[in-house]
Protein backbone atom coordinates (compact mmCIF):
# COMPACT_ATOMS: atom_id res chain seq x y z
CA UNK A 1 0.00 0.00 0.00
CA UNK A 2 1.88 3.05 -0.82
CA UNK A 3 0.12 6.65 0.38
CA UNK A 4 1.53 10.15 -1.15
CA UNK A 5 1.38 11.39 2.64
CA UNK A 6 4.07 9.12 3.98
CA UNK A 7 6.43 8.89 1.55
CA UNK A 8 7.63 5.38 0.67
CA UNK A 9 5.61 4.11 3.70
CA UNK A 10 8.05 5.92 5.97
CA UNK A 11 6.83 6.75 9.43
CA UNK A 12 7.91 10.72 9.39
CA UNK A 13 8.41 10.78 13.23
CA UNK A 14 10.02 7.93 13.52
CA UNK A 15 12.57 9.38 10.75
CA UNK A 16 12.72 13.17 12.25
CA UNK A 17 12.37 13.41 15.73
CA UNK A 18 15.17 14.43 17.60
CA UNK A 19 15.55 12.34 19.97
CA UNK A 20 16.50 9.77 17.10
CA UNK A 21 20.08 12.04 16.85
CA UNK A 22 22.15 12.00 19.87
CA UNK A 23 23.45 15.27 19.03
CA UNK A 24 20.09 17.31 19.76
CA UNK A 25 18.54 14.42 22.37
CA UNK A 26 18.83 16.39 25.43
CA UNK A 27 16.81 19.77 23.95
CA UNK A 28 14.04 17.52 22.66
CA UNK A 29 10.60 17.71 24.19
CA UNK A 30 6.86 16.68 23.40
CA UNK A 31 4.26 19.25 23.26
CA UNK A 32 0.61 18.01 24.55
CA UNK A 33 -2.71 19.48 23.16
CA UNK A 34 -6.53 18.79 23.87
CA UNK A 35 -9.01 18.94 21.37
CA UNK A 36 -9.61 22.51 19.78
CA UNK A 37 -6.32 23.55 21.08
CA UNK A 38 -4.33 25.60 18.55
CA UNK A 39 -0.85 24.57 17.38
CA UNK A 40 -0.44 27.46 15.76
CA UNK A 41 -2.38 30.56 13.97
CA UNK A 42 -2.13 32.64 10.61
CA UNK A 43 0.51 34.78 10.40
CA UNK A 44 2.69 33.12 13.63
CA UNK A 45 5.84 33.20 13.07
CA UNK A 46 7.33 30.28 10.83
CA UNK A 47 10.10 28.76 12.38
CA UNK A 48 9.10 24.92 13.65
CA UNK A 49 8.24 22.03 11.44
CA UNK A 50 5.98 20.01 13.81
CA UNK A 51 5.67 15.63 13.48
CA UNK A 52 2.57 14.25 15.46
CA UNK A 53 3.63 11.33 17.74
CA UNK A 54 0.06 10.51 18.59
CA UNK A 55 -3.33 11.68 17.98
CA UNK A 56 -4.95 14.12 15.41
CA UNK A 57 -4.78 17.69 13.74
CA UNK A 58 -6.37 19.83 11.46
CA UNK A 59 -4.66 22.24 8.60
CA UNK A 60 -6.79 24.80 7.77
CA UNK A 61 -7.50 28.50 6.80
CA UNK A 62 -10.18 31.22 7.08
CA UNK A 63 -11.44 32.63 3.50
CA UNK A 64 -12.73 36.11 2.96
CA UNK A 65 -16.00 35.64 4.29
CA UNK A 66 -14.65 34.01 7.37
CA UNK A 67 -15.68 30.47 6.37
CA UNK A 68 -13.43 27.40 7.17
CA UNK A 69 -11.51 25.80 4.93
CA UNK A 70 -9.78 22.68 5.83
CA UNK A 71 -6.58 21.94 3.81
CA UNK A 72 -5.84 18.41 5.76
CA UNK A 73 -6.82 15.90 8.27
CA UNK A 74 -2.94 14.59 9.90
CA UNK A 75 -2.48 11.90 12.07
CA UNK A 76 0.02 9.90 13.64
CA UNK A 77 3.92 9.88 12.26
CA UNK A 78 2.72 13.10 9.57
CA UNK A 79 4.64 16.23 9.36
CA UNK A 80 2.94 19.83 9.14
CA UNK A 81 4.59 23.11 8.69
CA UNK A 82 6.49 22.37 6.37
CA UNK A 83 6.92 25.74 4.23
CA UNK A 84 8.91 26.78 7.05
CA UNK A 85 11.57 24.38 6.02
CA UNK A 86 11.52 26.68 1.93
CA UNK A 87 11.60 29.97 3.74
CA UNK A 88 8.33 31.11 4.69
CA UNK A 89 8.34 33.82 7.79
CA UNK A 90 4.85 33.28 8.44
CA UNK A 91 1.83 31.40 8.72
CA UNK A 92 -0.73 31.12 5.98
CA UNK A 93 -2.62 28.49 7.65
CA UNK A 94 -3.68 27.93 11.23
CA UNK A 95 -2.78 23.72 12.95
CA UNK A 96 -5.34 22.76 15.35
CA UNK A 97 -5.60 19.52 17.55
CA UNK A 98 -9.27 17.37 16.90
CA UNK A 99 -8.29 14.87 19.32
CA UNK A 100 -8.17 15.07 23.28
CA UNK A 101 -4.86 13.37 23.45
CA UNK A 102 -2.28 14.87 20.48
CA UNK A 103 1.01 14.58 20.92
CA UNK A 104 3.51 16.77 18.70
CA UNK A 105 7.36 16.69 18.46
CA UNK A 106 8.55 20.27 17.51
CA UNK A 107 11.55 20.39 15.83
CA UNK A 108 13.11 24.00 14.61
CA UNK A 109 13.83 24.86 11.15
CA UNK A 110 18.18 25.38 12.03
CA UNK A 111 17.60 22.30 13.20
CA UNK A 112 16.19 20.80 10.31
CA UNK A 113 18.81 22.38 8.01
CA UNK A 114 21.50 21.27 10.33
CA UNK A 115 19.95 17.26 9.76
CA UNK A 116 19.71 18.11 5.82
CA UNK A 117 22.51 19.63 5.28
CA UNK A 118 24.59 16.79 6.90
CA UNK A 119 22.79 13.69 4.81
CA UNK A 120 21.50 14.32 1.30
CA UNK A 121 19.64 11.34 1.11
CA UNK A 122 17.72 12.91 3.98
CA UNK A 123 17.31 16.27 1.99
CA UNK A 124 15.86 14.24 -0.96
CA UNK A 125 13.52 12.29 1.16
CA UNK A 126 12.12 15.56 2.53
CA UNK A 127 11.97 17.40 -0.42
CA UNK A 128 9.99 14.75 -2.13
CA UNK A 129 7.64 14.79 0.69
CA UNK A 130 7.28 18.26 0.48
CA UNK A 131 6.57 17.99 -3.20
CA UNK A 132 3.95 15.14 -3.46
CA UNK A 133 2.12 16.78 -0.63
CA UNK A 134 2.03 19.68 -2.53
CA UNK A 135 0.40 17.86 -5.58
CA UNK A 136 -1.96 16.24 -2.97
CA UNK A 137 -3.44 19.70 -1.86
CA UNK A 138 -4.11 20.86 -5.55
CA UNK A 139 -5.73 17.80 -6.53
CA UNK A 140 -8.16 18.74 -3.66
CA UNK A 141 -8.31 22.45 -4.37
CA UNK A 142 -9.47 21.24 -8.10
CA UNK A 143 -11.92 19.46 -6.18
CA UNK A 144 -13.36 21.78 -3.84
CA UNK A 145 -13.61 24.45 -6.98
CA UNK A 146 -14.73 22.48 -10.23
CA UNK A 147 -16.58 19.72 -9.25
CA UNK A 148 -19.96 19.06 -7.57
CA UNK A 149 -20.46 17.16 -4.25
CA UNK A 150 -21.15 13.80 -5.43
CA UNK A 151 -17.92 13.76 -7.69
CA UNK A 152 -15.94 15.03 -4.74
CA UNK A 153 -16.88 12.14 -2.30
CA UNK A 154 -16.48 9.79 -5.32
CA UNK A 155 -12.72 10.58 -6.10
CA UNK A 156 -12.21 11.28 -2.27
CA UNK A 157 -13.12 7.57 -1.53
CA UNK A 158 -11.11 6.83 -4.68
CA UNK A 159 -8.09 8.48 -3.29
CA UNK A 160 -8.77 6.64 0.15
CA UNK A 161 -8.39 3.63 -1.62
CA UNK A 162 -4.99 4.05 -2.96
CA UNK A 163 -4.06 5.26 0.49
CA UNK A 164 -5.76 2.59 2.85
CA UNK A 165 -7.32 0.49 0.88
CA UNK A 166 -6.86 -3.60 -0.26
CA UNK A 167 -8.27 -6.45 -1.83
CA UNK A 168 -10.97 -8.48 -0.25
CA UNK A 169 -9.77 -12.33 -1.50
CA UNK A 170 -13.25 -13.82 -0.93
CA UNK A 171 -15.32 -10.95 -2.18
CA UNK A 172 -13.53 -9.04 -4.55
CA UNK A 173 -14.60 -5.93 -2.79
CA UNK A 174 -12.02 -3.06 -1.99
CA UNK A 175 -11.82 -2.33 1.53
CA UNK A 176 -10.57 0.33 2.74
CA UNK A 177 -9.85 0.99 6.70
CA UNK A 178 -9.23 4.43 7.17
CA UNK A 179 -8.79 6.86 10.15
CA UNK A 180 -11.22 9.71 9.63
CA UNK A 181 -14.88 10.60 11.07
CA UNK A 182 -17.90 11.39 9.01
CA UNK A 183 -17.22 14.72 10.27
CA UNK A 184 -13.52 14.79 8.69
CA UNK A 185 -14.90 13.60 5.24
CA UNK A 186 -17.37 15.91 4.86
CA UNK A 187 -14.53 19.04 6.23
CA UNK A 188 -12.01 17.69 3.36
CA UNK A 189 -14.73 17.90 0.55
CA UNK A 190 -16.26 21.25 1.69
CA UNK A 191 -19.66 19.47 2.21
CA UNK A 192 -22.26 19.54 5.46
CA UNK A 193 -22.11 16.24 7.34
CA UNK A 194 -25.82 15.65 6.50
CA UNK A 195 -25.25 16.13 3.03
CA UNK A 196 -22.27 13.45 3.56
CA UNK A 197 -25.06 11.24 4.91
CA UNK A 198 -27.34 11.61 2.14
CA UNK A 199 -24.53 11.17 -0.89
CA UNK A 200 -23.12 7.71 1.13
CA UNK A 201 -26.46 6.81 1.18
CA UNK A 202 -27.23 7.22 -1.75
CA UNK A 203 -24.29 4.97 -3.26
CA UNK A 204 -24.85 2.26 -0.67
CA UNK A 205 -28.59 2.17 -2.13
CA UNK A 206 -26.65 1.81 -5.15
CA UNK A 207 -24.68 -1.28 -4.36
CA UNK A 208 -21.67 0.91 -5.63
CA UNK A 209 -20.40 1.34 -1.16
CA UNK A 210 -21.54 -0.40 1.75
CA UNK A 211 -19.87 1.57 4.75
CA UNK A 212 -19.08 1.58 8.73
CA UNK A 213 -17.45 4.36 10.76
CA UNK A 214 -14.41 3.06 10.35
CA UNK A 215 -14.50 1.31 7.05
CA UNK A 216 -15.79 1.86 3.38
CA UNK A 217 -16.05 -0.98 1.08
CA UNK A 218 -16.21 -0.66 -2.68
CA UNK A 219 -18.64 -3.15 -3.57
CA UNK A 220 -17.49 -5.37 -6.78
CA UNK A 221 -19.39 -5.03 -10.02
CA UNK A 222 -21.68 -8.22 -10.99
CA UNK A 223 -20.51 -9.30 -14.41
Amino acid sequence: MNTIWLFEDVNLFGLLCPHKFKAYKNSHQFDAYKKSDYIYFEEDAANKVYLIEKGKVKIGYYNEDGVEVIKAILRKGELFGEKAILGDSRRDEFAQSIDNNTSICPVGVQTLHELMRDNQTFSFKIYKFIGLKFKKLERRLQLLLFKDAKTRLKEFIDELCVDYGYNCVKTGDHIIKHPYTQKDIASLIGISRPTLNTLLNDLKENKIIDFNRSEIRILKKSA
